[in-house]
């Protein structure tokens, strides 16, 4: 804490020293945009995308080093100022970093930047509109000085009237089709130049999508006039006098042709030329490649409109395969002369080495006094059979000890466990199952055993198998459909400790009970960003399970009555639904500053054959993803809080309701180190009365009370294809009483969590 203090002196002092120095005689140094006044004729509101434009046009970086959010400081400033800039070695190397020169008043050129102003006003619609400039000196030092900026916007001028092309050609008719369909060329709507920027770029990707692959933007104009009607535009559509003839032309789609190239850089192959239903593929031998592949990808048709939606999808296709590297995709055109002209397209695609191998190392350690490290070995071929699939195996291994006064020699707690899938790119389904043929649909087996130890309590097996559908539904939309999934828990021993603990506790000891579960699932995630700018965005997911309902339907069909079994073991009959929207907000247009927020409820129920939900699917909080003043199901179920005696296995941090809110604010540092600020909020419950753990169960009169609260800062390295991620949370509110009467009921000594992890919490 002393630290801190003397960090923030530090800083304090640094801020009241000289930042003027260095200035040159009649110099003045830039402090920042100061006021930044609008006024309009009618009152009527300037539109925030204007308005933002505006800003930027007058903002100029000053010497603002930002070091935490909210706190500027002129830290490189105050280098450039006081330090030698002859230093050499570490000094030096320091001194190059931190500096920033000063900035100057006449390098800012306010007068430049009001003029951009009142241009941006005008190509918007606001003619005749002003922007003016002031120095603000500073009231302690003449040669600081801020800019005033004072805009006064006159009434904006309205579309009055849309003149098309006409005519009986055939492109100035599809080109009059689409603009008549144009969101903004409608009477009254406010002239903007960007807008009609934007309407050109729209008809002219439709045109490129009906056929007129050659057609360019700048092959339309658009002719504005404000003397027809004064106060307001005319709008004339035309076509530039310089379009080329091929641009003109309507294509389909001619011939079409594939080369595969090989990886091997040693030689190229030997040719083997394959007919097929999208065209000749020619393969160079020898690869492993399934001879309908490649058409599967393809989405031109011979003799279609030649679209570029589909070479983009093309494209795609390829890509997500996973299989090929270098994809190159080329129109040629034939005969231009011709009544119906084509466009031959030429694919070249090269397969990289489809043997990946992966490891990942980590380390835990939990509040129970357990340290220890964690590996992830993966192999994975990513074209077995030559049609794109992929088989992949991974082994996890956990090893923890126990340190301090209970740690033993022999009593150690490990688990370990190997998954295998095979994902083939298509859907391997009845043909009555409605897919859809515009992107790659996956289907994916898997196989997976595992075995849990905690010492001086159990040894947990567990097996399971499964198949699962994943197609997308739209631009933004995942689906993924899970038919069965069976899964076998064995408790294979258990000690005398643990089974005394299970005698007092019937409900967790039925979720530990050895059972199969038979599963159906289905998985929706909608993810998008609203703006081109891609300012706001949403990812929901929404997650829903059932068991053990079409087992217990043919049981008693069967006429089998009471606790129904699979192979000697009763299997496990429950409903489960989870649901998390995550809101994404750029706070500063065209910055890396987000404000990402996360909200998530889920609840499961048992019933039927089961008394409880299985162990392995109730909910949990806490960690690295979740509430990250907490360690791991540290917390809840409710208000209740395990005995000391019991604390260390953590059986009954589990629940059947859960909530948990999350804000967070990013922002970047200095480059690729970003920095974040959040809190957290959340806990678990039980959607049936314990009495073995009393405050677990979801009571309305303590629902807030219940929720636990923490913050905290943390640090992450994104180098874009991997995010490590540290974050000490600061826990502010614990649900359970501790002896506190205070809402912030943690000690400041109890109150710290660290976690390293990879990749963003959400």
């Amino acid at each position: 804490m002393h630290r801190v203090v003397a960090i923030l002196a530090a800083c304090v002092l640094l801020a009241g020293c000289s930042t003027t120095r260095r200035l040159a005689p009649g110099e003045t140094r830039y402090t920042g945009v100061g006021k930044f006044d609008v006024h309009t004729a009618g009152g009527e509101k300037v539109p925030t995308a204007l308005l933002d434009n505006l800003k930027e046009a007058s903002n100029c970086d000053a010497n603002d080093y930002i070091i935490a959010p909210f706190i500027k400081i002129p830290l490189g400033l105050w280098v450039y100022n006081n330090w030698n800039d002859s230093a050499k070695g570490i000094k030096g190397a320091i001194y190059n970093w931190l500096v920033k020169p000063n900035v100057l008043i006449s390098e800012v050129r306010p007068e430049m930047r009001v003029k951009l102003m009142e241009q941006i006003l005008d190509n918007n619609g606001y003619f005749g509109s002003t922007a003016t400039y002031d120095i603000a000196y500073s009231k302690h030092n003449d040669r600081k000085a801020a800019i005033d900026y004072t805009l006064n916007v006159s009434e904006p001028y309205r579309l009055d009237s849309i003149i098309y092309l006409g005519g009986d050609s055939k492109i100035n008719r599809y080109i009059d089709s689409v603009a008549k369909k144009s969101p903004y060329l409608k009477k009254g709507e406010v002239f903007s130049v960007d807008s009609l920027a934007a309407e050109r770029i729209r008809i002219v990707n439709s045109m490129r999508n009906k056929g007129y692959y050659y057609f360019r933007p700048e092959y339309i104009e658009f002719q504005a006039d404000s003397l027809i009607n004064p106060g307001s535009i005319a709008v004339k559509l035309s076509i530039a006098g310089n379009v080329p003839q091929m641009a003109k032309l309507q294509y389909r789609t001619g011939n079409i042709y594939t080369t595969v190239l090989r990886n091997s850089k040693s030689f190229a192959g030997t040719p083997d030329t394959m007919k097929t239903r999208r065209g000749d593929v020619i393969v160079m031998r020898p690869a492993k490649l399934r001879k309908n592949l490649i058409p599967s990808c393809i989405t031109f048709r011979e003799g279609k409109l030649f679209s570029v939606r589909d070479m983009n999808r093309t494209q795609t296709r390829f890509s997500r395969l996973g299989i090929f590297g270098n994809i190159q995709i080329q129109p040629i055109p034939t005969d231009t002369s011709a009544a119906n002209p084509t466009l031959d397209v030429y694919n070249f695609v090269q397969f990289e080495d489809p043997m990946e191998a992966s490891i990942e190392v980590n380390a835990t350690s939990k509040s129970n006094s357990y340290l220890g490290p964690g590996l992830i070995l993966g192999l994975s071929n990513n074209n077995i059979f030559g049609g794109g699939e992929r088989l992949s195996v991974q082994l996890n291994a956990n090893y923890e000890w126990q340190t301090g006064r209970n740690r033993g020699s022999v009593f150690n707690s490990y688990e370990f466990g190997v998954n295998a899938t095979l994902a083939f790119p298509r859907l391997l389904a009845p043909k009555f199952v409605k897919r859809s043929n515009r992107d790659i649909n996956w289907t994916t087996l898997n196989l997976g055993a595992s075995i849990l130890n905690r010492p001086h309590f159990f040894k947990l097996a567990e097996f399971n198998a499964g198949i699962t559908y994943e197609w997308r539904g739209g631009r933004h939309s995942v689906n993924s459909f899970t038919p069965f999934k069976l899964t076998y828990n064995k408790l294979i021993t258990t000690t005398h400790e643990f089974d005394s603990i299970m005698a007092q506790n019937p409900a967790v000891a039925l979720s530990f009970q050895s059972q199969f579960i038979p599963q159906l699932s289905y998985t929706y995630t909608y993810d998008r960003f609203f703006e081109r700018e891609r300012i706001n965005g949403i990812t929901f997911t929404a997650t829903f399970t059932e068991a053990g309902n079409v087992f217990d339907g043919i049981w008693r069909a069967c006429g089998v009555k009471g606790e129904k079994k699979l192979f000697g073991t009763p299997f496990s009959q429950f409903v489960k639904g989870q649901a998390q929207l995550v809101y994404n907000r750029r706070l500063v247009k065209g910055s890396d500053q987000w404000l990402v927020s996360r909200i998530l409820i889920g609840a499961a129920h048992a019933y039927g054959n089961s008394q409880e939900v299985p162990y392995s699917e109730q909910f949990y909080i806490g960690g690295a993803n979740s509430i990250r003043a907490f360690t791991v199901r540290s917390i809840g179920p409710g208000s209740y809080r395990a005995p000391v005696s019991m604390r260390d296995g953590y059986f009954d941090q589990t629940g059947t309701f859960k909530l948990e809110l999350n804000t967070e604010y990013r922002f970047p540092i200095i480059s690729v180190l970003h920095g974040a600020v959040f809190v957290d909020a959340g806990n678990i419950w039980l959607l049936k009365n314990d009495p073995m753990r009393p405050g677990g169960a979801l009571n309305g009169k303590t629902f807030f009370k219940d929720i636990a609260l923490g913050t905290g800062i943390g640090l992450r390295v994104d180098i874009g294809m991997m995010v490590i991620r540290g974050d000490l949370g600061y826990g502010l509110h614990v649900p359970y009483d501790n002896g506190s009467s205070h809402y912030f009921n943690i000690p400041f000594k109890d109150a710290f969590a660290f976690h390293l992890a990879i990749g963003y919490p959400f």
